[in-house]
């Protein structure tokens, strides 16, 4: 059995996830041999914007939000990227969730750059019509930098499909005609793509089957857990169940469970639907998050926010494949643990660029004016994924680094070329 890595050094305060992006970069420009001035390039963000909300609450009375919207670089094509709206919400954090966005569409090769957007809010503990007249602000606000040729925004953390119609909305009527093209992620009503719902889960389904067949795992007999049992990482549970996998584990905002016998992720998502949490479902035991995270299985999804496994946690960490649906779960210096002791990672660029896949068809779609149907849909993005699944792998095994590094290196080479061969203006 291979020497499990150690280490003495304390956890420290979970870091600042920008620094993290810069850090992979920076090992990613080492291996590609990067030109100082490009490096410097692409670890800044071409534009970041911060705009002040006021929205009338219910109670009659007006609050000021805070939201960003960081465009990181379009050598490519068009700034992608999500919005989120969470209470933990940082400048830093929107930033480095655009940079990864940048080497996520680069990976899946897809003509997009990088941008990500949110709002510091918490709407758990907003109504529906606060939501909308703050999205409307925030989408107002946003709407000069914006455009189907411009960037193209998204769902992410607590936002969905109604919000990107308020959003086309707004711009369309600000605009003064109808702007499908301008957001993705959109109801199927309004010009949204089929299968763009499960497409993140399908996605890391589609690479974590590759990922079984690298380390010859069967997935009719395979265990695994899913940390974040929201929109992605339910559709992760789900289809993987399809493939005879088994859920052992289960976590949301409000607690952790496991189960001495597998329980049916179908089931589960019908009882989060009917009680707000995972918690309680019947047959399971509650558990820390830090235990969900250490379970003895074969497949592990983090699937939450960034900074999840730490390096205390990582040491503990049974799975052998780690599939990262959630943007940014895992810190550098959990990486190197987890790498050392010889489990493989589907990293988040790759992993959860289901979403973005999808996100360009619906594009795509809009612009053309056509429409795919949902089986369609899939097999683009089994192709899709699975050709960026064995460019990642193959550049993984050529420089003899963990597949983070080697997503970073195909990812970030592609941006570097597209930049160098653009030239500076003026």
């Amino acid at each position: 059995m291979a020497q499990k890595y150690e280490t003495k050094q304390m956890d420290q305060p979970k870091p600042n996830p920008f620094e993290n992006a810069l850090e992979q970069l920076r090992i990613a420009a080492e291996y590609l041999k990067l030109d100082e001035g490009i490096h410097q390039i692409l670890a800044n963000p071409k534009r970041q914007l911060t705009v002040s909300l006021p929205v009338r609450m219910d109670n009659g009375k007006t609050r000021v939000f805070t939201g960003y919207r960081v465009q990181y670089n379009d050598a490519r094509g068009p700034f992608k990227g999500g919005i989120r709206y969470h209470p933990g919400v940082t400048l830093d954090e929107v930033k480095a969730l655009s940079a990864w966005m940048t080497w996520k569409t680069s990976v899946a090769n897809i003509p997009y750059g990088g941008a990500k957007g949110g709002i510091i809010c918490d709407p758990k503990h907003m109504s529906p019509g606060e939501l909308e007249r703050m999205t409307r602000r925030f989408a107002a606000a946003i709407a000069p930098i914006i455009g189907p040729y411009k960037d193209i925004p998204a769902p992410d953390v607590y936002t969905n499909s109604q919000t990107m119609a308020w959003i086309l909305d707004t711009y369309s009527t600000l605009e003064g005609f109808m702007a499908p093209a301008v957001i993705t992620g959109k109801p199927i009503s309004l010009g949204g793509s089929l299968g763009r719902d499960k497409a993140t889960g399908r996605g890391a389904v589609f690479c974590t089957v590759e990922a079984a067949k690298v380390n010859k795992i069967d997935l009719k007999r395979a265990t695994f857990a899913v940390q974040g049992f929201g929109n992605a990482g339910s559709n992760f549970a789900e289809i993987l169940q399809t493939y005879g996998s088994k859920l052992m584990g289960a976590s949301d905002s409000k607690g952790a469970i496991t189960s001495k016998t597998p329980m049916d992720a179908d089931k589960l998502i019908a009882y989060k639907e009917k009680t707000g949490s995972v918690v309680g479902f019947p047959g399971s035991q509650p558990i820390t998050d830090k235990e969900l995270l250490q379970l003895d299985v074969d497949i592990l999804s983090p699937a939450a926010l960034e900074n999840s496994i730490l390096p205390d946690t990582a040491r503990g960490v049974k799975a052998k494949i780690i599939t990262e649906c959630a943007n940014g779960p895992t810190t550098p210096e959990a990486d190197k643990i987890l790498h050392a002791n010889k489990v493989f990672m589907i990293p988040d660029i790759l992993a959860n660029s289901g979403g973005v896949i999808v996100s360009y068809l619906e594009w795509v779609q809009n612009l053309e004016r056509i429409s795919w149907t949902e089986a369609e849909v899939n097999d683009m993005l089994e192709k899709k994924i699975t050709g960026a699944f064995k460019d990642v792998h193959d550049a993984s095994v050529k420089h003899g680094v963990d597949m983070r590094t080697g997503a970073m290196i195909v990812g970030v080479g592609r941006v570097a070329e597209a930049v160098k061969t653009l030239g500076t203006f003026p």
